[in-house]
């Protein structure tokens, strides 16, 4: 069996149609269809039929193409295989949001470039979604994403994931005179604003999943990628929002803490299957891995007040 048709089967299914199978794969239409055709007598079984001017897997296509997932991944780890204590070396293409890079990753460049000076670590910063993508299609070698236990992510069956680190999220509110850490009633904030992510929908999901369990529909007023502009908003009395607990805030601005249920952020280190044991990979791997014990707070604040941040 042709890995190759594989890889277009398995690329017809997350992509659904033969010209964008073709884009992606820099060949012609006509080209992919004869590949899917080979790969159909080659298993004997029909694997695509016509969905209106598109295709779709049939039950056995969609069932090779899970195979595929299984099958790729385990020829990527044999090729790695094949020299598996080579020098790390490399361009390592590291893409995830900008605290998971900040807190994770940048304290281990540069020891890790000093130690395996052939390492070059390009790193760009993308919400979780879009990392996800970027990791299908092969874009990126490793990703620092994040969920939350409200809103966990369902990355493709083509990726695996490492937890890293937790942190519990808290309400951000007006400053609180007096405030002692017991944990907030949230229906006292029903009728507010509320402030969300611009760019990741996770913390709409749980603050809706929240608001759901204690009996209100949230208002989404404002969408914010900076923490430090929520902050801003929160003081200036334009509505509330969730924030991390511990991290230091503006004056202005008090994080409660929250009742059952708890809103937990977890991190994760993500990567294609198959891929980990490539040495360049496997070396930073080995650097993220989780702590043996909480993750300390300070290693998630950045000082305050300070310039504005993602």
């Amino acid at each position: 069996m042709d890995t190759r048709r594989l890889q277009l089967l398995l690329t017809l299914s997350r992509l659904g149609s033969m010209r964008a199978v073709a884009d992606a794969h820099h060949l012609t239409t006509s080209t992919v269809s004869q590949q899917l055709a080979a790969l159909a007598r080659e298993t004997g079984a029909t694997l695509i039929e016509p969905d209106g001017r598109r295709v779709r897997l049939t039950p056995a296509g969609r069932r090779l193409a899970d195979h595929a997932v299984t099958i790729l991944a385990a020829l990527d780890a044999a090729r790695l295989d094949l020299d598996p204590h080579a020098e790390p070396a490399g361009t390592l293409r590291v893409g995830g949001f900008a605290t998971g890079i900040r807190v994770s990753l940048l304290p281990i460049v540069p020891e890790l470039t000093a130690r395996h000076p052939g390492i070059d670590i390009v790193i760009s910063e993308y919400e979780p979604i879009e990392a996800f993508r970027l990791l299908t299609d092969d874009d990126l070698d490793l990703a620092l994403t994040y969920d939350y236990n409200l809103a966990p992510a369902a990355p493709s069956p083509v990726l695996e994931t490492v937890p890293l680190w937790s942190i519990p999220w808290g309400l951000g509110v007006p400053e609180q005179a007096g405030y002692t850490d017991a944990p907030v009633d949230i229906t006292a904030y029903a009728d507010r604003a509320w402030i969300v992510n611009s760019r990741n929908t996770a913390d709409e999901v749980a603050l809706r999943a929240l608001g759901a369990l204690a009996g209100f529909t949230p208002r989404i007023a404002h969408q914010i990628d900076s923490l430090d502009l929520v902050e801003d908003l929160i003081i200036g009395g334009y509505g509330v929002g969730l924030l991390p607990v511990g991290r230091p805030t503006m004056p202005g601005v008090t994080v409660m803490h929250l009742a059952d249920p708890s809103v937990v952020l977890t991190t994760y280190a993500v990567t294609r299957r198959g891929r980990s044991d490539w040495p360049p990979l496997r070396a930073v791997l080995d650097r993220l891995r989780p702590p043996a014990g909480p993750l300390p707070v300070r290693d998630w604040l950045r000082p305050a007040p300070g310039p504005k941040s993602g």
